[in-house]
């Protein structure tokens, strides 16, 4: 089984990422990809710095992630233009990543990717190389999103919804995905919803579901 995976910003899907590791899924990570592809000195990393200029390099030529953070969620164009220079490397890696899961026999494989149902509704990146057999959305409401982007990240009201409602309405993605897990609630009912997936889609294919 090939499993999409994807959330919005501060929905908990990282937490749901960890508990699937846990329960002996095969996890591919698109933000971990990313950050190894734009290892100082890297091609990436080279072209990055030739569309946003070189400071968003630091001192110890790392890429200054809040800087470019608060350029893509304040500029829809840089965002797009980030978009081009990473989502065909990512897809490519992710795209290795699955066949070596496969030849290894894995039984369960997700690809945890932030952007997916964006890639999805276009037709375009990850979503358009892989058949997933289902696409999971971490679900929790933009309000629930705000408050735990405020109590994380230390921010204002103010900042913590504009990156919320920079991104794709985490309603418009619940009625895109095949299989929600809600994440409002306690950890604990995430993690037995997380058990359930697993249960249901690691199961043989000839048993009962």
């Amino acid at each position: 089984m090939l499993i999409g995976l994807t959330g919005g910003i501060a929905t908990g899907k990282s937490s749901v990422s960890k508990i699937l590791t846990e329960l002996g899924a095969t996890v591919i990570d698109a933000d971990q990809i990313t950050h190894a592809l734009q290892a100082p000195g890297s091609p990436a990393l080279t072209e990055i710095a030739e569309a946003f200029g070189p400071q968003v390099i630091d001192a110890d030529g790392n890429l200054d992630r809040e800087a470019v953070g608060a350029r893509i969620f304040s500029d829809p164009e840089a965002r797009v233009r980030l978009g081009k220079i990473m989502h065909p490397r990512v897809g490519a890696e992710m795209v290795r990543q699955v066949e070596q899961a496969r030849a290894r026999g894995a039984s369960l494989v997700v690809l945890d990717i932030p952007l997916l149902l964006e890639g999805k509704a276009a037709g375009t990146g990850t979503a358009a190389l892989l058949g997933f057999d289902t696409v999971v959305l971490v679900y929790a409401s933009p309000e629930v999103q705000i408050e735990r982007l405020m109590k994380r990240d230390n921010r204002s009201r103010e900042d913590a919804a504009m990156r919320v409602e920079s991104q794709m309405p985490i309603d418009t993605k619940r009625e895109l995905a095949d299989v929600i897990i809600d994440n409002n609630g306690s950890p604990e009912e995430t993690r037995r919803a997380v058990e359930a997936l697993v249960r249901r889609f690691a199961a043989p294919a000839n048993a009962p579901r």
